[in-house]
């Protein structure tokens, strides 16, 4: 070994030794730094280099967009990135806007607490959720940050902390030039481009890919980037610095729905679909792709309802869930019937002897199914003996004098009310009830679901695939009666509601285990799910971590590292 590998060596050793140092005694480094060079002692050729980071965003691009077209920079980028195509803008329920994607991608944090979703950032709390300018500010004032954008709002909003700031409404020819001119200062350390050209072209014609204005307005923003690019590679310093650089679009759009997709989780909202890419030419290609979402399988257990052994599960207080005269009521359940036609066997009801009386059934009618009542005779619903899950609604809205029935959160039939009172002394139950036929009809239910209003056909339709019914939906409190049916056990099957209406079975019932997917159901997935692939909120933490900014807990950033794989470091 030679003078001055031994020396680079020793060097290394002692730079080490301050790192490992400073690090165990630094209090506020909660996270470590998963983005340093993972070289271990084979620095042979390196040698320290300046971190800076370029970020560049393109508003409006859809990460399928960007995998369609396959503008010819960005391509030559991904050979030295981690990337993703199906990224997330964001896997919540909010409205995608330019203000809250932006917002992910520059506080770290999701809307939940950075609290904007509207584009005039109404109601937002940066002052606890500060942008990257902000906290770059607070752990060193001497780094020079820029941020040159072509919405005004951008910077009126993240960037007060900025070194250098400068706007260019809807004008990305001159954010591209600024960003050049920038490039060329040897002190610059973080350069944030905003690029506006591509969300304007979509919200003129549309976010498809066919359309010539949008197409056409990703590969002149390519063209930028190219440009971009080379100004980087240019810089005097360059040899001397390692680059972290950022693409990424802030959210995507509407197109229309390809009717051949079943994919009915985030990954399927084309609003949220962005694309992401930490490049270093250092790295090598990491492609992050998105899991299967297009097939989630509803997965649980549940009693087989028969119509041989008649198993039944009721509510002893026989008073409980009359709904009287006029009364606004939903019933709500997910069932699975066997393929076939079967006449009249009942599943719910709330009557002594089904089809006469006071009160109401629901029944399996050829290939579907009906709601029998004492206040609007028969109303037919959809097709649901296929095997298949589907969720069915019954609902009784006594201020319209309407009674309405739908498959899949789609309206089957209305019928006028009557004045006649529902209310008897049957128990509320489950399964067989006499007047029944078709001894081999078979059903599993899961769901069963009563609430004291009368829900819309819009919020109908709007939880039409939900399995559960979670704390956040709005008629949440509103239910009377909430049973999973999922116990997998036992002669007990819980209510949740809160209100200990408990239905109780005899003997010994069947219990099935099942797990179906279907385009029909978007089963309940855990938010891990979605964080297969990067999300905006990521992105800070990668910035934070590439420039070697610690991380305190008490910033409660929702980012994560993508760690590189590099492409020069010998195993």
């Amino acid at each position: 070994m030679n003078r001055i590998t031994t020396n680079i060596n020793r060097l290394t050793a002692i730079a080490a030794t301050v790192l490992f140092i400073a690090a165990i005694s630094a209090c506020n480094k909660d996270f470590p730094n998963r983005l340093k060079d993972t070289s271990g002692n084979d620095t042979l050729g390196i040698s320290a280099k300046a971190r800076k980071v370029l970020y560049i965003i393109v508003d409006g691009a859809r990460g399928k967009a960007i995998k369609s077209i396959n503008p010819p920079n960005i391509a030559k980028i991904t050979k030295n990135s981690i990337y993703a195509l199906d990224a997330l803008s964001d896997y919540n329920k909010n409205t995608m806007t330019n203000a809250g994607a932006w917002a992910n991608m520059i506080t770290g944090v999701g809307n939940d607490k950075h609290g904007i979703i509207s584009e005039d950032f109404a109601g937002n709390k940066l002052a606890t959720y500060p942008s990257v300018f902000t906290r770059l500010k607070q752990a060193n004032a001497k780094l020079r940050t820029v941020s040159i954008t072509a919405s005004n709002a951008f910077n009126a909003n993240f960037s007060a902390d900025a070194t250098v700031r400068q706007n260019f409404e809807n004008n990305d020819v001159s954010v591209k030039n600024a960003v050049k001119d920038e490039l060329a200062n040897g002190d610059a350390t973080f350069v944030l481009a905003q690029f506006h050209s591509v969300e304007l072209a979509a919200k003129a014609t549309n976010y498809e890919t066919y359309t010539p204005e949008y197409a056409n307005a990703i590969l002149q923003i390519d063209n930028y980037i190219g440009e971009i690019m080379t100004a980087l590679s240019n810089r005097k310093t360059f040899s001397n610095e390692n680059w972290l650089v950022v693409i990424a679009s802030n959210k995507g759009g509407l197109i229309t729905p390809d009717p051949a997709s079943t994919d009915l989780t985030s990954y399927g909202d084309q609003t949220r679909n962005n694309f992401v890419i930490f490049y270093n030419p250092r790295f090598s290609t990491l492609f992050v792709p998105k899991p299967d979402s297009d097939q989630i399988a509803y997965t649980g257990s549940s009693v087989q309802f028969n119509y041989t052994e008649r198993p039944t599960a009721i509510v002893t207080d026989v008073n409980a869930y009359n709904f009287g005269a006029n009364g606004n009521y939903t019933i709500e359940l997910l069932i699975k019937s066997k393929g076939g036609e079967y006449y009249y066997p009942t599943f719910l009801s709330k009557r002594a002897e089904s089809f006469t009386g006071a009160g109401w059934n629901m029944f399996l009618e050829g290939d579907s199914w009906t709601l029998n009542s004492s206040v609007a005779s028969q109303a037919q619903g959809g097709v649901i003996s296929d095997d298949k899950w589907h969720k069915l609604t019954a609902v009784f809205d006594g201020t319209n004098k309407k009674v309405r029935v739908y498959t899949d959160g789609v309206l089957n039939t209305e019928r006028s009310m009557n004045t006649n009172n529902l209310n008897n002394t049957s128990s509320f139950k489950i399964g067989y009830n006499p007047g029944s036929e078709s001894s081999n009809a078979n059903v599993l239910i899961n769901s069963l679901q009563v609430y004291n209003v009368a829900l819309t056909t819009q919020e109908i339709s709007n939880y039409s695939c939900k399995t559960i019914v979670a704390s956040t939906n709005p008629h949440y409190g509103d239910l009377i009666g909430y049973w999973p049916l999922n116990e997998g056990a036992g002669t007990t099957l819980k209510d949740v509601s809160g209100k200990g209406q408990n239905l109780l079975m005899g003997g010994s019932p069947v219990w099935e285990n099942f797990s179906d997917a279907g385009s029909l159901l978007c089963p309940e997935i855990n938010d891990s799910y979605f964080r297969l692939v990067p999300n905006n909120v990521d992105i800070p933490f990668e910035l934070y971590q590439w420039l070697g900014i610690s991380i305190p807990l008490s910033w409660n950033l929702d980012g994560k590292a993508w760690n590189p794989i590099y492409s020069d470091i010998k195993p």
